[in-house]
Order: C-alpha cells, then structure tokens, then sequence
C-alpha cells in the first residue's frame, strides 16, 4: 500500500504548496487541507484539533516547519503521525529527498581531540573553564599542550581535575618527562611518541599516539605499530599533516599509503598545520579534510584553536562529522544534510521568485509588511504597495513611518538583515536571525509554542 499523505497549510501558501508538489511528480498519494488561516505559521494545536477531519484519510501529516504544535499530543488526538516539513515550501524536494524527513545527524564515528596549546600557563580554575567549554562544543578529549622548555609543574593537578570532572584527558609533549608525569597522573592518551619512546605508555594505562621518528618516515611508524602490538599496546598512528606549501600534497599522500599498509590501524590527523596556518574560512578545509578522514576511516582528529578566524574549530569538526558519516553510510554525496557548513552563502537562497512573490502581495489586504528576498532585491509589501531594491536604505520613504520610531526601527533592522541576505546569497526568512550554519550556536527553540511578540510589537501594546 502506498503511502497517503495530508498537507495542512494556509490560505496564502496553498497555491504554492500545490505548485511544489504538482512539480515534484511525488511517489505517493496526497491531499492538501487548508486550515482557515491566512498564515500558515500561524495555525495552532486548538486550531487544528478544532478543524482537522477526523478521521484523517492519510498515513502521515506533514505540517508548516514554523507551526507550533505538540505532534505527539496530535498524533495521538488522530491516531496518525504528524511531522513537521521544512520552513519554506520550495525545500520541500529535499525533505523528501533523504528517506522522507530531516537526516539524522545523531551519529558519527570521529574523536575529536581539542588541544589546549598554553595550559602549562593556566590557573586550574581557568583550564577547567576552558576545557568545558571545548566539550560543550563537541570535544572528545581535551589535549593538554605543553610548550617546549616551559615548565608544568601543575601538570598532574590538570589531569587529576579534568579526570575529575569526567573528561577525556591527553597531555601533547616532546618532553619524555612531562609525558610520564601525565601518564603516571592518569591521562587517557600521550601525544607523541615514536618507536624509540612508545614504551612510556607501557607504565601506564595510557593509549600512544605515534608518528614517525623522522618527518615522513612511514616505515618508522609501521616498525614502532608493529612493536607496540606485540607489547599488548593499542596506538593510534598519525602520519603528522603539513601546511599548504610545505609538504601538504605529499603528507596527505602518506596517509592514504599508511591506510593501504595498515587497513586495521587506527589514525590520527592534526587539522591544525591547515586550519591555523591557511588565512581562508576554516569551515570549508575542515569539511575536505574530514572528507579525507571519512574515506579513509581516520577515527581521530586533534583539533586547535589559536587564530581569531579558528575559534568555531570545534563546532565545525563536530557539524562536518555528523554529516559525512551520515552522507557516507547513505552511500551518498555530503549535500542535502543541512546547513550547518554553509556560514557565508546558502545552496538555495531565494525560494520564491519575484513573479511567486508579486501573487502573494497582491493577495495582502492588510498594513503589516512582509519582506522577502529574491533574485531582484529585497521585496518590502502590503495592501499600500509592493516595493523592490537592492538597497534598503532606499526603500524607507516609501514605507510612510516617520512619524512610528519603533515601526521604524523593526523595518531598518529586518530590511537590512534581507539585504546582507540578498547580497551574499543567503536565505532570509523575516523575524528570524540569518543562519550562519555552526558559525553562530543559535538558541533553543520550543517548536510547541509560538515565538513571543518583539520589542516593537511589545513596545506598541501588539
């Protein structure tokens, strides 16, 4: 039996909602149910226990992305599953597009190691602060940095505290000694040994992290992975990555040639040699490294954090390896996963064209204004008229509110969102923040209840 779905919309947005899906050629049957309500946003659970037929002739119900209801109180008012579809009806071809509804990007199988390159200079307090700060952002371990000839006399209390406070601790070293003082003290794993000094980790519970004696020498590493097996140990193997224009072709070539070698080894890559040392957005390098990393099943990665340009590092690894892991089991490409690594441009900007939003103004019997963006500009209407520009400073004579500060305010601040929006091909929706993808942590949202008027609304009484 094929599946039946109902859409529940709005007066405004029917017509494209029909549009959409008479354009998709849909693999199921459908019904379309107009609730009442001129904003389809606007429907609410009383609203639609009110007005929905019972019983529903459908095996899913797919509501507006923006409307706020309980759908496990509706499911099981109607005995049928309710869903929420995308924000915007022009989405709706990739919602169906992987297995019917949002990916799931609950799973991943990458460790991130965030590394603390000046915790020898740290207050505890301070360390601790920052460490949980690294975990909040999606950290597997915290990497203590030890800086060469600096002392760390606090090193044990480090790892001690952050043990502690249940955190995965690894201490980062050239220093033979430190790396024993950190192993003694209880860290999980050492950063970086070699064929000559992985046995420090046998004094310990501690897991090595290898590289080769030499810089590029695979063999070394293939000797000391081989030497710490037969000693019962477990290492991870890290090729060590180099920056753009000394050595980066050639080092991301040793870890394809140690994964033909070593096809059961678990590995490392140091993203930092690329995202620190490359003055570009450092989402879209961490989003090809870690395709690199998911091709070849690298399982590690040690992350840093030292130029301004670099401070979402974290969020980036941790949004890039949700979404190649569930594009790669999907035997898919990384596309249609969700938004979260496009910070300055977005893959479908403008979901309504000028021509679909001139038949939504003319249809606007009232004062308020809606803004959209489109391929032509900004586009400000109500029933007094329907303006267009690119420049939003432009549009304010035209809008008649001298005389309202507050109205006044709303539209210079939503005007200028949508013309940053227009201009860097990003997508607007009005009342809401522009989406910087994992840029920016954007707040909780209670998708049950409707959001609360804005300051000028409250200002003027609604």
């Amino acid at each position: 039996m094929s599946e039946r779905l109902l859409f529940v919309t709005g007066h405004l947005a029917k017509p494209r909602l029909e549009a959409v899906l008479a354009h998709m050629s849909p693999g199921f049957d459908y019904e379309i149910v107009d609730i009442g309500v001129k904003v389809a946003a606007l429907m609410t659970e009383p609203i639609l226990l009110n007005r929905l037929p019972r019983p529903l002739n459908a095996t899913r119900a797919i509501l507006p992305g923006r409307c706020r209801a309980d759908l496990d109180r509706l499911a099981q008012a109607f005995s049928t599953p309710f869903q929420r579809g995308p924000d915007e009806l022009k989405d709706l071809p990739a919602f169906f597009g992987k297995r019917g509804g949002p990916p799931d990007l609950s799973r991943h199988d990458l460790r991130i190691f965030a590394e603390i390159v000046d915790a020898s200079s740290l207050s505890l307090d301070a360390l601790s602060e920052r460490a949980q700060s690294m975990r909040a952002a999606g950290a597997d371990v915290i990497d203590l940095g030890c800086l060469p000839d600096t002392p760390f006399p606090a090193l044990e209390a480090a790892v001690r505290r952050l043990k502690g406070e249940g955190l995965a601790v690894s201490v980062d070293s050239a220093d033979l000694e430190e790396l024993r003082r950190g192993a003694a003290a209880g860290a999980d794993y050492l950063l970086s040994l070699t064929e000559q000094s992985f046995e420090i980790a046998l004094e310990s519970q501690a897991r090595p992290v290898l590289i080769p004696a030499t810089h590029g020498d695979l063999d070394s590493l293939e000797r000391a992975y081989s030497a710490a097996r037969s000693r019962g140990l477990d290492p991870i193997l890290d090729p060590i990555l180099d920056p753009i224009h000394f050595g980066f072709s050639d080092s991301l070539a040793r870890y394809r040639e140690l994964r033909a070698s070593l096809p059961q080894a678990e590995m490392m890559m140091g993203t930092g040699n690329l995202t620190e040392l490359t003055e570009a957005d450092s989402v879209g390098v961490t989003a090809m490294l870690l395709g690199v990393c998911s091709e070849l099943h690298i399982a590690n990665v040690l992350t840093v954090q030292v130029s301004p340009h670099t401070r979402r590092t974290i969020q980036e690894h941790d949004a890039a390896r949700r979404i190649l892991f569930a594009a790669r089991a999907d035997d898919s490409l990384p596309k249609g996963y969700g938004r979260a690594l496009l910070q300055v441009h977005d893959r479908s900007p403008l979901p309504n064209t000028p021509e679909e939003i001139a038949v939504a103004a003319a249809q606007v019997k009232d004062g308020n204004f809606r803004i959209e963006v489109a391929a032509d500009g900004v586009h400000v209407f109500n029933k007094d008229g329907h303006w267009i520009a690119a420049d939003a400073f432009s549009l304010f004579d035209k809008l008649g509110v001298e005389r309202d500060g507050a109205h006044a305010f709303y539209l210079g601040a939503e005007l200028q969102k949508a013309e940053i929006a227009y201009r860097l091909g990003k997508r607007y929706v009005q009342d809401e923040p522009l989406d910087w993808g994992c840029a920016v942590d954007r707040p909780q949202e209670d998708r049950t209840r409707l959001a609360e008027a804005g300051h000028t609304l409250r200002r003027r009484g609604g």
